[in-house]
């Protein structure tokens, strides 16, 4: 038997976004008050295999959770595209994109505020399932009790309000409420971050054990790449609503092409990093300019190696010299990890 319609053999391509654009409007004040936008997202081109978990890092602001929210299309793109298991994702609606999105879910960096408080957490993980009628009132109840037992927590906790577990406990619920609907790509902004060192490794671990055993394709968004190391394949470092870097984990980690990658490594101690020499300190962030990003690299104004040329062209996002798949928007690529 062939492959459904629109379905792609195993491990082909899952996710495919080319040039994702996400402008917001506001004001500029000077000598005269003029209407003008702020790029959030600019020109975001990226892909996922069947199977492939996506590490996306960078600092707060760089542009990776709304990257997130246009794929799941909580908000809107201003250009660009997002082809998701065989379909145009941007051209779906009503209807046909809320029955598509049970294979698109998402686990949110806080599950205080992700989770209500007033809803147990039996009725929470159900209300996707009934929402997409993806089992009979009579199944609801086994149904929510095997999504509990599936992150570590007990069938019996439906019952109880989200007050009653603690920070990991909670977390664990979101990811069960995320998988209820077997989605095909789980999208998890900073799952850790809101929690303590102990529980997020267990957090991490449950994560790494689900996408086996359900044969996920994940989108792991982070602004910590040791972490993102441990769980992803490939890496996509974004800086200013760019992506700056993307390749191997273990090559990006190892050996970076891109300043802004070597110096958020050089910021870390930890054992089978390479050894490196004293942490290198970038300029001062630039305040967000309004308007589309303005000619040049976007992290010029900071980059200790910076020449007038990163001032005036912008670098496109291309492979180097003997570096396979390991690509970097940088006109020197590699040349600070080198110093480091």
């Amino acid at each position: 038997m062939g492959p459904r319609d629109g379905e792609l053999p195993q491990n082909g391509e899952l996710l495919d976004v080319q040039g994702l654009v996400k402008r917001y409007p506001g004001r500029a004040y000077g000598a005269r008050s003029e209407a003008v936008s702020t790029a959030a997202v600019e020109g975001v081109s990226f892909s996922v295999l069947r199977g492939q978990t996506l590490g996306l890092v960078g600092e707060s602001g760089s542009g990776k959770t709304t990257t997130a929210r246009l794929l799941l299309r909580l908000e809107a793109p201003d250009a660009g595209s997002i082809r998701f298991d065989g379909e145009d994702w941007l051209a779906l609606s009503g209807e046909a994109l809320r029955r598509r999105r049970r294979n698109m879910q998402m686990v949110f960096q806080d599950p205080n505020t992700s989770l209500n408080p007033l809803m147990t957490v039996g009725d929470q993980i159900a209300e996707p399932l009934r929402a997409q009628r993806l089992a009979p009132r009579t199944e609801l109840r086994a149904r929510v009790a095997d999504a509990l037992t599936g992150v570590g927590l007990e069938g019996a906790a439906a019952d109880r309000f989200p007050r009653e577990f603690s920070g990991g406990q909670r977390q664990r619920v979101a990811i069960a409420r995320a998988l209820a609907t077997r989605p095909k790509l789980l999208i998890c902004d900073e799952p850790t971050s809101a929690l303590d060192v102990s529980v997020a490794g267990q957090i991490v671990n449950l994560l790494l054990e689900l996408r086996e055993r359900n044969g996920l394709s994940m989108i792991f968004i982070s602004h910590d790449l040791l972490l993102v190391r441990a769980i992803a394949g490939t890496i996509a470092v974004m800086y200013r609503g760019r992506i700056v870097e993307e390749g191997p984990a273990t090559i990006v980690t190892s050996r970076p092409l891109h300043p802004y990658t070597a110096i958020l490594l050089s910021s870390v101690l930890e054992v089978g990093l390479p050894e490196r020499g004293a942490r290198i300190v970038p300029g001062p962030e630039p305040r967000a300019a309004a308007g589309p990003l303005s000619a040049g690299c976007s992290f010029a104004a900071r980059c200790p190696i910076a020449r007038p040329r990163c001032s005036q062209e912008t670098p496109p996002l291309s492979v180097s010299a003997n570096s396979g798949a390991h690509r970097a928007a940088c006109f020197f690529p590699g040349e600070l990890d080198a110093r480091l």
